[in-house]
C-alpha cells in the first residue's frame, strides 16, 4: 500500500539515504587531485592501482607528473583481483610503518574496495576478518585515513557506497561486507577519459553489474522517493549509453554516461539495498573466480523473469512493485508502455550480444549450483522466490 501510495505521489515522507562523496565529474578532472591533495596538507599516499592496466595506461606518466607537481609523492601498491584478507592486511601493516597520510584508489571495483578496506584498518587492530560482517565480531568505529576513489571502470559505483567486498575464495570461502558509513569516500573523481582503455568485455560486464544494481535498488522493499528519482535517471543513462560503450570503446560522450550511471548505482544500492542477483553472487563469487559483472550480467535475465512471475502470484501485495518493473521496460526500452517480457527480452538480447559467458564456462555444475540456490539470498527483493525457484535462475544461466 505505502509503494501504490508513493507512485500517487501522496505517501508520506520518511526515510534515510546515506552520506554521498564529494564528486569531480567530467573529462581531465584527474588532473585536480594533486591540487586537492596539496590544499589538505597532504604530502605523501598509498596509491593502490589495478597491475598491467595501469602500468600501460595512456594516463599514467601524466597523473604522476602532476602529483609530483604539487609536491605529492606516493607508495604504490598493485592489486588484480577481488580483496582478500590477507592482502588488505598486508599493506595495511606496510602502509602503517611509513609516511602516508592518505590513501587513493584508482582502479576498476576490486581496486577501490581495496583502498576503502586499508583506509579503514589504518586506524584499526587486527585483521580485516574480524570486522567483516558474518565473519567477525568486531565493529568498526567509522574512523579511517583520507579517502579518494577514482573508478577506471564503469561498473560497480565502489566509489559511492558505505562497503568494501573482501572475498576468500575456495572451500569454505566466503565473499563478505566490510561496512560502516565512514566508508564511503572523501571525494570521488569520475573521468571518463579513464574508462577508454577498458576492454569491451569488461566494460559490457562491468555495465550489466550497475544496471543490476540500479534495478534491484529500484524494485527493492526499501526503496525511497530518493532512490527511485536517482535509480530512474541512473537506467535511462545507462540503457543508452552501454550499448554503444560497448560497440564503440572511444566514445567519450557514452563513457561519461556510464561513469555516471555507475555511481547512481552506488548510491542507490547503499540505500535501497539489491535483490535476488546480488544475494547470489556471493556463494558463486566465494566458490570460484569469476568477474562480478559476469555473474551480475548472465544471472539478470533470468531472475528479473522469476520475480515478476512472483511478484503476479502475490496479487496485490506485488502490484506496485511489477508497476516499477514496467517503468524499467519503459526507460530501457525508451518506449512508452514498456512490457514487462520486452524487459526480460532486452536483457537476454544484451547477454548475447554483449558475449558475457555463462556459469558453466567457470566450471560451475548443475549440483554445485544446487547447493549456491539454497546458500543465496533475495537480500530486499519484494518477490518471494523459494530455493527451487532460485536453483531454475542459476540453471537457465549456465
Amino acid at each position: 500500500m505505502g509503494l501504490l501510495r508513493r507512485i500517487l505521489g501522496n505517501e508520506t515522507l520518511d526515510f534515510d539515504f546515506l552520506p554521498s562523496p564529494r564528486l569531480y565529474m567530467g573529462a581531465g578532472r584527474l588532473q585536480r587531485l594533486g591540487d586537492y591533495l596539496e590544499s589538505r596538507g597532504i604530502r605523501r599516499i598509498a596509491l593502490i592501482t589495478g597491475g598491467a592496466s595501469y602500468s600501460q595506461s595512456d594516463y599514467r606518466e601524466g597523473f604522476e607528473g602532476g602529483l609530483s607537481e604539487s609536491g605529492v609523492s606516493f607508495l604504490r601498491f598493485a592489486v588484480s583481483g577481488e580483496p582478500a584478507p590477507d592482502k588488505v592486511d598486508s599493506i595495511r601493516d606496510e602502509v602503517q610503518n611509513s609516511d602516508v597520510q592518505a590513501v587513493v584508489g584508482l582502479g576498476g571495483g576490486s581496486v577501490i574496495d581495496t583502498a576503502k578496506a586499508v583506509s579503514t584498518m589504518l586506524r584499526h587492530e587486527g585483521s580485516v576478518r574480524d570486522y567483516l560482517e558474518g565473519v567477525g565480531e568486531r565493529r568498526l568505529s567509522g574512523s579511517r585515513y583520507p579517502l579518494v576513489a577514482v573508478p577506471t571502470t564503469a561498473g560497480t559505483g565502489s566509489e559511492a557506497t558505505s562497503n568494501a567486498v573482501i572475498s576468500e575464495v575456495g572451500e569454505g570461502g566466503y565473499k563478505k561486507s566490510l561496512r560502516h558509513p565512514g566508508l564511503v569516500p572523501d571525494l570521488a573523481i569520475l573521468d571518463p577519459e579513464l574508462t577508454r582503455g577498458c576492454p569491451a568485455e569488461l566494460s559490457s560486464a562491468a555495465g550489466m553489474d550497475a544496471l543490476t544494481q540500479l534495478l534491484e535498488a529500484y524494485v527493492s522493499k526499501n526503496s525511497n522517493p530518493m532512490s527511485d528519482l536517482l535509480a530512474e535517471e541512473g537506467l535511462k543513462r545507462a540503457g543508452r549509453a552501454l550499448p554503444v560503450v560497448v560497440r564503440n570503446p572511444d566514445d567519450l560522450r557514452t563513457r561519461t554516461e556510464m561513469a555516471y550511471a555507475a555511481y547512481l548505482s552506488g548510491l542507490v544500492l547503499g540505500t535501497a539495498g539489491l535483490g535476488l542477483v546480488h544475494g547470489a553472487t556471493s556463494p558463486i563469487g566465494a566458490a570460484r573466480h569469476i568477474p562480478h559483472g559476469v555473474v551480475c550480467g548472465r544471472l539478470l535475465p533470468a531472475a528479473t523473469g522469476a520475480s515478476i512471475r512472483a511478484l503476479e502470484r502475490q496479487g496485490a501485495e506485488g502490484a506496485g512493485f511489477l508497476v516499477k518493473y514496467r517503468r524499467a521496460a519503459e526507460i530501457l526500452g525508451r518506449e512508452k508502455g514498456g512490457s514487462l517480457k520486452t524487459l526480460v527480452d532486452l536483457f537476454s538480447h544484451w547477454v548475447e550480444e554483449f558475449e558475457i559467458p555463462g556459469l558453466e564456462a567457470y566450471g560451475f555444475s548443475e549440483e554445485e549450483l544446487a547447493v549456491i540456490a539454497q546458500k543465496s539470498s533475495l537480500k530486499e527483493s519484494p518477490a518471494k522466490l523459494s530455493s527451487e525457484e532460485i536453483y531454475e535462475v542459476l540453471l537457465e544461466s549456465l
